[in-house]
């Protein structure tokens, strides 16, 4: 179950993604990278960085502590520039916070060192939930003590922005051509039978369920927030059990 805290300053405007998300001081002391509901993506944004992330973690990819935060709009009368203070209006309630690594740099293949076995559970992980955002232009991804981090999976789950077609997407094939591991020459198939046999209904479901109701109500097709967990349980389950999407990496 991922952490409710409640947000009590927000601090600053990071405006290095277009969501505009924020750093945020939290009722636990903590500091948070935070990605708002009211953003222009909206709320499937921050249930694909839930899902995604919480995914990557249970796979043992490092990942960030997530947590619920909560906003009050109150929070955002001090701010003097008004796209924040209209953002902040938007999002109250619940939004999705990321641990703050103080001191983290931006990955690079060439200054930083990984191994193929690394690469492979990478790219096979974002093949699977169909992320088109870890290429060299764009890593995201951190290192922080030594250690590489995997951040930002609100471009993960594109299904999900056309449940008609979630069906045809199961298979459909991953471009792995600009992807950030490439040049580490990634263990594609050392991954896929080592993280394969992980995304089982029992590991999908406890992601899934961390999920808030709130941003899965009133999804078009679907009766109730039950209903929207099962499709991205049964999408997930169905696509991790076809093999056509996984790209092909001359090693």
């Amino acid at each position: 179950m991922l952490e409710e805290i409640s947000a009590t300053r927000y601090v600053l405007p990071l405006r290095e993604g277009g969501s505009l998300p924020g750093l945020v001081e939290a009722d636990d002391c903590g500091m948070y990278v935070v990605k708002f509901v009211g953003a222009g993506q909206g709320r499937k944004s921050l249930v694909s960085e839930v899902i995604a992330g919480e995914l990557a973690r249970a796979l043992g990819l490092p990942v960030p502590v997530l947590a619920l935060v909560r906003v009050d709009a109150v929070i955002g009368r001090s701010e003097p520039d008004p796209e924040v203070q209209e953002l902040l209006k938007a999002s109250d309630g619940l939004n999705v916070g990321m641990d703050f690594l103080p001191g983290a740099v931006g990955f690079d293949p060439l200054v930083f060192e990984v191994d193929p076995g690394f690469a492979g559970r990478v790219l096979w992980f974002d093949a699977l939930v169909g992320n088109v955002d870890r290429t060299w232009r764009n890593p995201n991804m951190l290192v922080w003590h030594g250690r590489p981090y995997l951040i930002d999976h609100g471009a993960t789950l594109i299904f999900h922005h056309n449940w008609r077609g979630a069906e045809r997407a199961v298979s459909r094939s991953y471009d792995a051509d600009d992807h950030v591991m490439l040049p580490v020459e990634p263990d594609l198939a050392a991954a896929d039978a080592e993280l394969a046999p992980l995304v089982t209904e029992e590991s999908l479901r406890g992601v899934a369920d961390l999920v808030p109701d709130d941003w899965l109500v009133d999804e078009p097709g679907f009766g109730s927030a039950a209903e929207v967990r099962d499709a991205y349980v049964a999408h997930l389950l169905a696509r991790a059990g076809e093999r056509s999407w996984l790209p092909e990496v001359r090693r």
